[in-house]
């Protein structure tokens, strides 16, 4: 095993965390900066190029210590050019120089990839993937995002567009989404999806129940809260996780059954509702999956939390 470091970048709107690692996968120096999108986003680069660059002086390294940098970034990658589109949320609606910027800026090779695939690699490697070859990952968070591992090699597919998994159909009928579809599983299985379905769910109620009060007094609630309320027995609370749950174990049920990996991986913030979301939506997986199925590919929770992205990011460096 080499001696050589890694560092991992997870490039996000709101922070970029970045960690220096061992070749085994230690982390053993992180830290993190706010992400400055003002001025169309050209900001980002000099910033994370200047910080990485300061830290490497402050640890007394130098650029060739370094095997090289992984960054997990969103919006749309093109692997061959090293350019990132469609990142909206860091003001990128043009492709991006990222990766020729960063290696001109710090004299390391740098690897790209999507930031769901990454924290995929992450919890593959690390955490609840156990390092099995065939792992899919699907994240919920603020949207619903996904990536498929598969003989140790991520899948993009021909337009780079594999593991969409938040936008699986769920109900056609179902809410209208910001991709131009109607029922994805983004909709309702997201933290902003619960809500919506707490909300949509409190109108047709009429029992008592707290969680109907908080929507009726017009107060904000959250995807923890409904989850919470469901865990203390609030009538309508357990009808929305309920009827969340299904429609996420029967998403995975079809993922399951047309990828057959080891695991299915469940991370996010919402994932923190723990073995309780974990328990319900295994109950409807198990009763939509194809039998074969149901005995070789099991769901997890994500182990790794917010690590995950700098530890996949610096696995594209390790395990290329």
């Amino acid at each position: 095993m080499t001696n050589k470091k890694v560092i991992g970048i997870d490039l996000g709107g709101t922070t970029i965390k970045f960690a220096i690692l061992t070749a085994a996968g230690e982390i053993q120096q992180r830290w993190s900066i706010p992400t400055d999108i003002l001025n169309d986003g050209q900001n980002i680069i000099p910033s994370t190029i200047a910080t990485i660059n300061e830290h490497l002086q402050m640890y007394q390294l130098t650029p060739a210590d370094f095997l090289g940098i992984g960054i997990g970034t969103p919006g749309s990658v093109d692997y061959e050019q090293g350019t990132v589109d469609s990142a909206f949320n860091l003001n990128w609606d043009h492709p991006v120089a990222l990766k020729a910027q960063l290696e001109a800026g710090t004299n390391i090779p740098v690897t790209l990839e999507n930031d769901a695939n990454v924290a995929a690699l992450g919890e593959k490697w690390q955490g609840a993937g156990n390092n099995a070859a065939n792992v899919a990952f699907v994240t919920l968070g603020t949207g619903v995002g996904g990536g498929i591992i598969i003989n140790n090699q991520i899948v993009h597919g021909v337009g780079g567009s594999a593991g969409e998994i938040g936008h699986i159909t769920v109900d056609a009928q179902g809410f209208a989404c910001t991709c131009g579809k109607k029922g994805c599983l983004e909709t309702v299985a997201s933290a902003t999806g619960i809500v919506r379905v707490a909300n949509a769910l409190s109108q047709e109620y009429a029992g008592p129940a707290q969680l109907k009060a908080l929507i009726d007094d017009g107060q904000q609630v959250s995807s923890k809260d409904v989850f919470d309320l469901a865990q203390q027995a609030d009538p309508l609370a357990q009808m929305v996780v309920k009827q969340i749950c299904d429609q996420l174990g029967l998403a995975l049920a079809n993922v399951a059954m047309t990828l057959n990996p080891k695991y299915i991986i469940i991370g996010g913030g919402v994932s923190n509702a723990g073995e309780y979301l974990l328990n319900q939506v295994q109950t409807a997986y198990l009763k939509y999956v194809f039998p074969a199925v149901k005995k070789t590919t099991t769901l997890r929770l994500a182990t790794l939390g917010n690590e995950a992205g700098v530890i996949g990011a610096a696995s594209l460096v390790i395990q290329p």
